[in-house]
This record gives structure tokens, sequence and C-alpha cells, in this order.
């Protein structure tokens, strides 16, 4: 099992396949590298190395109790990219993957950077704030934290439904799939599970975003009710200097899944641009 450990002591799994020049990429919670393995498989047939972690207290990583926060994710990826030393990388991240893309470029700049994509993702700020009247109120947040205190395989089992928009009229449901969300959100531990809730929902990636300086790919579906466009991709695409739009019509949170052969495609072309 491909791993290494990080400065505190946590050691990160991460899977590394192929070989030419290397795209990185940040999963969702409370999924793990596995969430992203149809477009790993794509690229990587085409001549790309990727390399994908699961962030820590998710997936096959350890479950620290310390370091569920924005900070030491965008750290614990600056760790990922210095220990296989990539240079020139394309990073990839979905929903708070997004937001540790962000973080890990405000934190430590783009000198090992190419290119980013933001997918589905939470900057620049999903709290509704003074400053961001149009974010989800913390009442919104609480009863995820409820649900995942509660009940957290319900929980999971629940939340499949609305992040691949299988709740949508005429949608076609795949049980397999929401079977493969429950089992990655039961991978992720208690304290990843409860903590993260915060770390995507209140850290503010506004400054973050601006200190992106390399071209950017912001996708995201019209119908994502996990994190709605009006208030994230589309002001995200707006503060970063070197980023074009990309909205995929009716697609839903998952769409790295529902849409992937539309979402391959349109990362093969930006990548290759």
């Amino acid at each position: 099992m491909a791993a290494f450990t990080t400065k505190d002591g946590t050691e990160i799994y991460y899977k590394d396949w192929g070989t030419g020049e290397p795209v990185v990429f940040s999963h969702g919670w409370p999924l793990s590298s596995d969430a992203f393995e149809d477009q790993m498989f794509f690229l990587s047939s085409r001549g790309y190395r990727c390399i994908a972690h699961d962030r820590r207290g998710h997936g096959r990583s350890s479950q620290p109790w310390q370091g569920n926060d924005m900070d030491t994710y965008g750290d614990d990826l600056a760790e990922l990219v210095e220990h296989l030393d990539l240079r020139d990388a394309v990073h990839v991240g979905h929903s708070t993957g997004g937001g540790e893309v962000a973080r890990y470029i405000g934190r430590h700049g783009t000198k090992r950077v190419a290119k980013a994509v933001l997918i589905g993702a939470v900057p620049p700020l999903m709290l509704k704030t003074a400053a961001n009247p149009g974010g989800l109120p913390i009442e919104v947040f609480d009863q995820i934290r409820a649900g995942v205190v509660a009940d957290r395989s319900q929980f999971w089992k629940d939340l499949s439904l609305p992040f691949y928009g299988y709740n949508r009229p005429g949608a076609k449901v795949s049980e397999a799939i929401r079977e493969s969300f429950w089992l990655q959100g039961m991978m992720c531990g208690f304290p990843a599970a409860y903590y993260c809730i915060k770390a995507f929902s209140e850290t503010d990636l506004t400054e973050d975003l601006k200190k992106i300086d390399v071209p950017t790919l912001v996708l995201h579906g019209d119908d994502d009710q996990i994190v709605p466009i009006d208030d994230s991709g589309r002001l995200s695409a707006k503060i970063v200097k070197k980023a074009a739009l990309k909205v995929i019509p009716g697609a839903p949170h998952g769409m790295c899944t529902t849409h992937k052969d539309e979402i391959n495609r349109h990362l093969l072309e930006f990548i290759k641009s």
C-alpha cells in the first residue's frame, strides 16, 4: 500500500497510476480517492500520471483527532507533492477537495502547479454571512452535524440521493453507486466526518482564490443541490484571474460519476490546452 507519513505523524494513503504529466486529485467529503477512479483510469490510459490521496481521516488514511481543518488539508497536499517531487502538476479538486486545492495554493504558491480544476467546489465560502449573503445559513450545517452524530450510516444513505441527483423526477438511480458512496462514507472516521463539516462550510477561501495565478477551469453542475452554483462556482470563476467557467446543464454534485464521460472530456481538453 502506497502511503507516506506527514510531519505530525498522520499516515496518508495514495494511489499513483501511469506515467507522464502529473494530475493530482483531491476528493470531497466524506469520500476517498476512489471517487475519482473514473477520471484517473481515463487519463492514465491516455498518457498521464494520476495521483490521488485519501484525505486525513478519510478512506485508508489514518484517523487523527487533530488536523481536520482546511489549513492542514492544504499542508498535507503540499507534503504529498513534495514526497513525490511533483512538478508542473495539474491539481483537480472536487467539493471539499476544491477548497483543499485553493488553500494549498494560498499557503504554498504555484511553483509546482501548472493548472487547477475546481469541480463542484466549495470556494469561496459556503456559509451565509453579512459579507456573503448568498451562502447557506449555519442551521443547514448544524443539521448535517446532527445527522452525522445521530446515525452516520443512515445519513450517508440519505445524502447519496441529492448528491447524485437521484431525488429528481425521472432520475435513473444506480443502487450500486449509492452503496459505493455509503461504503466510502463509512470508511471516513468519526472525527473527520464531523469536524470536516466546519472546514468545508466556514473556511473563507476568497484570498486563496486571489492567489491562484495559473490557468483554472471551474466545472459546476447547474443542478448541484449540495454546493449550489451561484454562490460557489460562478463566484470563484470571477475571483480567480485566469479562470474559465464551464456549466454542466442538469448535472448534480456527484457529476464525476453521473456525467463521467463529459467531465473526462472537459478535463482532457483543458489539460491538453
